[in-house]
């Protein structure tokens, strides 16, 4: 996903090229000629590797040079981690599609200066909820465009009614779908105990109906709904697989002990259904999954993935999770598995920590809190993954009850991840923002692929963002709060959000739905 320069750690874009000229060259040949003590010795010098602008395949002829295009975006550093271009270049725009990708200078009837930014595809975030009115707009100010239900959709579980909901006036700025919940369906029909037979029949006929009514993949919860067995996994899983749709799971244990009841066991469970029944797996949120126990949680997905299995995780780049205190996640000794205690608990939405008896009167309200209980460690294995993808694992709700990574997330990884850290490089953290989780769902849904790439003939859901200075500004006590850096927004070739904010007349989001013709 890097270029050639990238990879060997010279860093000479085109702009600090022409900035440097001949007097810089000349300087750096003559210090480097000092170093080898003689004055003989010769450095050559020379720009990365140059890519032509990328074009989607099968996409028409772009058109000249000459054309008016409807948008402009000038002099921007142009990254597309599908293929690696990265210039300074300019893009012009026809209608909702990205029709051109130039060195030369383009007319249109209105125009962008990005100068000093990165124009990348709009940001997929493929773990997230329902796109309800008060989050969808701090999804789109992190840099937001398409905004995926992956853990599954419970409000409200069909198909045809989640899609109703969002259409009209009640349309959102970004696109959205989502997967089938087998643990909302479940419990919205009435079975809350382990399936039988016939149960499992009806569920996995369900789940066949509601794949073709437009879910993009199953999601499987076992440790928020235990009584989830490896029957349904597998029986699930193979209608999944079917109808080519992935297998999202929160899997069933998520600390490292005790034994049989662990992370790597539960890790264990899943890659059987995957080598079972041949399903596509997704493992959520994995550091929050695997604690303590990251690198040989890591190890295996290499192994399954070496012997062919299509595994996949996303991560948050946050050293807390968050959860509502009600779930079955905070049943029994929760402190000795997750190796916290009450004071490693903060209410969402304040500067509070938990104490036992705080602890009770939240939990009997269901309260959302943050656990301070992810080693640094552990957060930046799953970004350097190669498998690894960007997933929030929130939207903000309207209560303001609500862990950071809602509103923070994309901008977190770009900005103290990437830029401060130096973690991975820009061009392989945008690609977990935007190619690779297209890739994870576009085998059966055609408008992914369209998605997720600087390209011409893609669709122009773009991100400009300055890179010196991006970064979530959302906190554990407040937040929802927009990101900084975060220029514009585009959807479908709308300007969506612009440096004064969003805009929110501009509802340019459209479904994602699946083909399983």
């Amino acid at each position: 996903m890097t270029n050639s320069a990238e990879a060997s750690g010279i860093s000479l874009d085109r702009r600090r090229f022409l900035v440097l000229g001949g007097a810089g060259l000349a300087t750096a040949a003559a210090v480097a000629a000092g170093c080898s003590g003689s004055s003989t010795s010769t450095v050559s010098v020379r720009e990365p590797d140059r890519i032509l602008p990328p074009q989607l395949a099968g996409s028409p002829t772009p058109p000249p040079d000459d054309t008016v295009f409807d948008v402009v975006i000038v002099g921007g550093r142009v990254m597309d981690p599908d293929t690696g271009f990265d210039q300074i270049a300019n893009v012009g725009l026809v209608g909702s599609t990205i029709a051109l990708i130039s060195e030369s200078t383009l007319t249109g009837k209105k125009t962008i200066d990005a100068t000093n930014l990165v124009v990348a595809p709009g940001f997929i975030d493929i773990l997230s909820y329902e796109p309800n009115p008060y989050g969808v707009w701090y999804k789109l100010g992190d840099g937001v465009t398409t905004n995926l239900g992956m853990h599954g959709i419970k409000t409200p579980v069909d198909a045809p009614g989640f899609f109703a909901a969002h259409s009209g006036k009640n349309a959102p700025p970004v696109h959205f779908g989502g997967a089938f919940s087998d643990q909302w369906y479940r419990d919205s029909i009435g079975i809350r105990n382990t399936a039988s037979p016939a149960q499992l029949s009806r569920l996995g006929n369900d789940l066949d109906k509601a794949i073709n009514d437009g879910w993009i993949g199953l999601s499987i919860d076992p440790e928020y709904a235990p009584y989830i067995d490896t029957n349904e996994y597998l029986a699930l899983g193979a209608v999944a697989q079917a109808a080519d749709m992935p297998l999202f799971t929160h899997i069933r244990y998520s600390s490292p002990g005790p034994a049989g009841k662990g992370s790597l066991d539960a890790i264990d469970e899943v890659l059987r259904v995957a080598r079972e029944t041949g399903v596509s797996l997704h493992v959520d949120h994995i550091p929050s999954m695997a604690t303590h126990v990251m690198p040989e949680a890591i190890a295996k997905i290499d192994a399954a993935r070496s012997e062919g299995l299509d595994v996949t995780g996303c991560f948050y780049p946050y050293t807390f999770w968050g959860t509502y205190l009600g779930s079955a996640r905070f049943a029994g000794d929760w402190q000795s598995r997750f190796r916290i205690t009450y004071s490693d608990l903060q209410l969402a939405g304040s500067n509070e920590r938990l104490t036992a008896d705080s602890f009770k009167k939240y939990q009997a309200q269901n309260k959302l809190v943050v656990a301070y209980a992810i080693p640094q460690d552990d957060v930046i294995a799953a970004v350097k993954s190669p498998w690894s993808m960007v997933g929030s694992d929130a939207i903000p709700e309207s209560s303001n009850n609500n862990h950071p990574r809602g509103s923070g997330c994309f901008s977190r990884l770009l900005g103290p991840y990437v830029r401060d850290l130096g973690v991975i490089s820009l061009m392989d953290a945008l690609a977990k923002c935007t190619i690779l989780p297209a890739r994870r769902l576009d085998a059966r849904v055609p408008m992914l692929g369209r998605k997720g790439r600087m390209q011409m003939g893609a669709d122009a859901d773009i991100t400009l963002f300055d890179p010196a200075t991006i970064a979530d500004t959302s906190t554990v006590e407040k937040p929802a709060q927009m990101s900084a850096g975060v220029q514009y927004v585009m959807v479908m070739g709308r300007v969506a959000k612009d440096p004064t904010g969003v805009i929110k007349d501009v509802r340019a989001g459209q479904a994602i739905k699946g083909n399983t013709v």
